[in-house]
């Protein structure tokens, strides 16, 4: 296991070379990148692996694949998330792991666009409609936690099955009736990098994807 001072990063990657460089560099120091290369058609594995970063390849397709198969591979007690587009900014990932060590068994980020362009309407709306369900049943949250820190072994030993666009959501579900204290932070949103573009709010037809995907887990 690395160092208590580490913490693994896992960073689900589908075609974002153009945002890895400024998203790596913007790692704070003894926050370890794993990029998760999900069949990516463009040089993602190679900017990543020659910037530093440990690649690992995930060929099944679907962000909760891609974020397992990190998971797995983490080495440090607190592990992160994020996505790879350049829309989060890693320099928050501390801020949630102070969350953890305080006692949150998860922190997660609500987003919060900085421009009005950032967060399209229909993601913004879908993902609106999602959260008010789960703090209808008890998940305090307004947002589905793109970014977060959790411990390795309690988020292992929780036991998310999706290996889709509804991991997020089955996470904090099971997380809410396991009782897991949850703390959320507001953390900022912006355009993604130029170059890449969104699987979910990208398109209205993936935000239907995963909407659907998140619709199972509701059931």
């Amino acid at each position: 296991m690395g160092s208590v001072n580490e913490v693994d990063v896992v960073l689900p990657c589908l075609d974002e070379a153009a945002a890895l460089p400024e998203v790596l560099a913007a790692l704070p120091p003894g926050y370890r990148p794993l990029v998760v290369d999900n069949g990516s058609r463009d040089r993602s594995a190679a900017v990543a692996a020659g910037l530093g970063a440990t690649v690992i390849a995930e060929p099944r397709r679907g962000y909760g694949a891609a974020v397992h198969t990190g998971l797995l591979a983490a080495r440090t007690e607190i592990v992160c998330f994020t996505d790879c587009d350049g829309s989060l900014d890693p320099a928050v990932l501390p801020e949630l792991v102070a969350r953890v060590r305080a006692g949150a068994q998860l922190a997660v980020g609500r987003r919060v666009p900085t421009t009005p362009g950032a967060w399209p309407w229909h993601a913004r709306a879908g993902n609106a409609l999602i959260a008010a369900l789960l703090r209808r049943d008890g998940v305090p949250v307004h947002d589905i936690a793109p970014i977060r820190a959790v411990r390795r072994a309690d988020l292992l030993a929780l036991g998310v099955t999706d290996r889709a666009f509804g991991y997020p959501l089955e996470l904090l579900r099971l997380a809410g009736r396991a009782g897991w204290r949850i703390a959320e932070i507001d953390v900022d949103y912006r355009p993604r990098a130029a170059g890449t573009r969104s699987k979910v709010s990208g398109s209205v037809r993936g935000t239907w994807r995963a909407t659907r995907d998140m619709a199972r887990v509701l059931r």
